[in-house]
């Protein structure tokens, strides 16, 4: 078998192409769905080997590129979706003068002759902030998808390239693409009502069992090896926090082109907003804001001062200091290095100070760190660490998807990680040492925001995995 063989069986199977697919419309449209989750309408799109367009036309593209190399197939596409436009080409030889925000190769790398010039080749088309998307099926279904070819109940196929994620990873690794997160799908394809619903939206989403499911996914990045300088914004909101409020200015070093301080100040008892103006005068050099909390809450407090914010980078700076403002340069270096996209500390790594955190608040962080690797697909120590860090343009992105899971975050912690996950961010850790508080007491409540977290648990599975 050659590229030849394989361009004159697509083009021979072209006409059978609609026929299979209302065949197997439960299986497309399950793809179809999951694809929409991933690519948020109005995004520019290429598909990769795009068959007659339906996957591509599913997305909503604001532009929409699909190409394949079978004439017949793209006359299909064109007649189908003349608000598209479709491209006779070869995936190893692409020839397109643009870049793509998501770049698609659905039940592709099986036919494919060589699949790492077509991951080195599609860089082209890929800009910095590019999200390839292969998605492909899993080896362990090979007898079934034979046997479902012998009695006819899905199109026959040349044979395939059976590669493992691992293979796809290393792959796209040596192609200069880093995998962000992976993802399995599909255990039951065909529609059965109720068992249809039941096995794609519960049980394939269970741990173990999910690796058994029919397609896998891999979301990646292209690996883009640069030094870029930003101006900081650092958000410190704060209740109660007078003895820390200097400390916070004095104790932060020089980092980023510019630097401005954003204290939110949320109704203290203890006249922490006029040491806020004490400080902003005393250090007038410094670009200091004052701001007056006008909703109640950390998380409200977040978005408020993200709001007021001007720099490039927005850093989030707990007031009470227990998460040292020493470390936060590693933050910006992470960023500006583009190792990571969000950008979050973890307290878990270090040995702590006695006081720091308090045992069943410490169980309970390691619990939530394993439930939400799970859910967000990428992993994750320590979600409940008050230092995150993300570009303003990304929290923009993240606001104006704030509907899809709405207004439900009292900290703020998980609607930022929530909007990260949706809009496959990059999140990396950095481990910071965690310190004893100072001044102050918590504001924390071990009972009442521990229930408060499993509610939002439950909710991010309900729309990140089991939807």
């Amino acid at each position: 078998m050659d590229k030849k063989y394989l361009q004159t069986y697509f083009e021979s199977v072209a006409p059978q192409r609609l026929k299979w697919k209302r065949r197997n419309r439960s299986y497309h449209k399950l793809l179809e769905k999951y694809f929409s989750f991933i690519v948020p309408e109005n995004s520019r799109v290429l598909e990769i080997g795009c068959g007659i367009g339906d996957l591509l036309a599913s997305l909503k593209p604001n532009r929409g590129v699909g190409i394949d190399f079978s004439s017949t197939i793209i006359e299909m596409a064109r007649a189908n979706y003349p608000n598209l436009e479709f491209i006779v080409q070869d995936a190893e030889k692409i020839n397109i003068h643009e870049t793509f925000d998501y770049i698609i190769l659905s039940d592709l790398v099986g036919s494919l002759w060589d699949v790492q010039t077509v991951f080195e080749n599609i860089r082209c088309v890929c800009h910095e902030r590019t999200r390839v998307i292969v998605s492909y099926y899993n080896y362990l279904w090979e007898p079934l998808m034979l046997m479902g070819e012998f009695f006819k109940l899905k199109l026959k196929q040349p044979i395939q390239n059976w590669l493992s994620s691992d293979d796809i990873i290393n792959i796209l690794s040596i192609s200069g693409f880093e995998t962000i997160r992976t993802d399995n799908k599909i255990l039951l394809p065909k529609y059965i009502p109720v068992l249809t619903w039941f096995f794609n939206n519960i049980v394939a989403n269970i741990p173990i069992i999910r690796h058994i499911s029919l397609t896998n996914f891999i979301i990646a990045r292209p690996i883009i090896n640069k030094k870029t300088d930003y101006s900081v914004s650092i958000i410190i909101p704060a209740k109660n926090e007078k003895e820390n409020i200097e400390n916070a200015i004095i104790r932060t070093p020089s980092f980023g082109t510019e630097q401005e301080f954003i204290y939110v100040e949320g109704n203290s008892s203890d006249g922490t907003y006029n040491e806020i103006l004490r400080v902003k005068e005393k250090y007038s050099t410094k670009n200091i804001k004052a701001i007056k909390q006008t909703g109640k809450g950390k998380g409200n407090a977040v978005r408020e001062g993200f709001e007021n914010a001007t720099g490039d980078i927005l850093f989030i700076l707990d007031a009470d200091l227990t998460t040292p403002p020493e470390d936060m340069p590693k933050f910006y270096e992470a960023i500006q290095n583009n190792k990571g996209e969000f950008i979050n500390g973890c307290r878990l790594v270090y040995p702590m100070e006695k006081q720091a955190m308090r045992f069943l608040n410490l169980i309970a962080n390691k619990t939530f760190s394993v439930v939400f690797s799970f859910l967000l697909g990428q992993p994750l120590k320590d979600t409940l660490c008050g230092t995150k860090v993300l570009s303003k343009k990304d929290y923009e992105i993240i606001k104006n998807n704030r509907k899809y899971f709405g207004d439900f975050d009292p900290f703020g912690d998980f609607d930022l990680l929530f909007g990260a996950a949706k809009l496959n961010l990059k999140i990396v850790e950095i481990n910071v040492r965690y310190k004893d508080r100072q001044y102050g007491t918590t504001q924390i409540s071990r009972f009442k925001h521990g229930w408060l977290l499993f509610q939002m648990t439950l909710f991010a599975a309900r729309k990140l995995k089991f939807f």
